[in-house]
């Protein structure tokens, strides 16, 4: 069974789906991208079992007839979280005046092309902070876990999904977004509408959704949803 998924679930899902394998007899093939690489290669007619991404990338294929809606399910929800490279200064997030200085006082910025990205792209706007970053606030290419620029000296300040950020070694995590700006969003998994994998798709997600994923979920900074 051939699955698409959001590295923002990499670390909880790898923690969960060697039971699912041994229960279920199905070996699972997973693929890790960013939103844009799912969108793009469902579009085109890709074939897969399982896609998991945001709620909102979901609900797009399910609509475009890509999955289907019976098997829909809400997997987690994440919260966006800044690093710095291990070690170095740790910038205060506590306010939205201080977020804001954090970002000037910054020599070099680096956000997510996924769902946290789109929404902080705005957020700068939104704050007119937009020309002041301009020349050094980088969105990275989809699929892309942001600490690994950070971690290799290439930026100094990285804003993601926090179970994204958990999964970087060489990253020290400084906090989440203020609550008056924080962006909570939800991961959702679906079946695809034309998968040979049906029962064994169902499954998986109801595996990732019981009771008992929800202590390794929070273990991996996601919220059941």
């Amino acid at each position: 069974m051939n699955v698409m998924a959001s590295l923002a679930i990499r670390g909880a899902y790898l923690e969960l789906v060697p039971a699912f394998q041994r229960q279920s007899k199905e070996k699972v093939e997973t693929q890790w991208l960013g939103m844009a690489d799912i969108r793009k290669r469902m579009l085109s007619g890709e074939l897969t079992d399982v896609v998991i991404g945001s709620a909102t990338l979901i609900e797009d294929l399910i609509n475009g007839g890509s999955l289907d809606s019976r098997s829909r399910v809400n997997i987690a929800k994440s919260e966006v979280g800044a690093a710095v490279r291990a070690g170095a200064r740790k910038p205060d997030l506590g306010t939205v005046d201080a977020f804001k200085s954090a970002l000037l006082a910054a020599r070099s910025i680096v956000y997510s092309s996924g769902p946290s990205g789109i929404y902080l792209a705005e957020l700068f706007q939104r704050l007119g902070l937009a020309e002041a970053l301009k020349a050094k606030a980088v969105q990275a290419p989809p699929g892309v876990l942001v600490g690994e620029l950070v971690a290799s000296g290439k930026f100094e300040l990285c804003f993601q999904q926090i179970p994204e950020l958990r999964q970087v070694r060489g990253i020290d995590y400084v906090g989440r977004l203020p609550r008056e700006i924080q962006l909570s969003t939800v991961f959702a998994g679906a079946v695809h509408s034309r998968s040979s994998h049906t029962a064994a798709g169902n499954e998986l997600l109801r595996h990732l959704t019981s009771r008992e994923a929800q202590r390794v979920l929070r273990k991996h900074a996601l919220d059941p949803a």
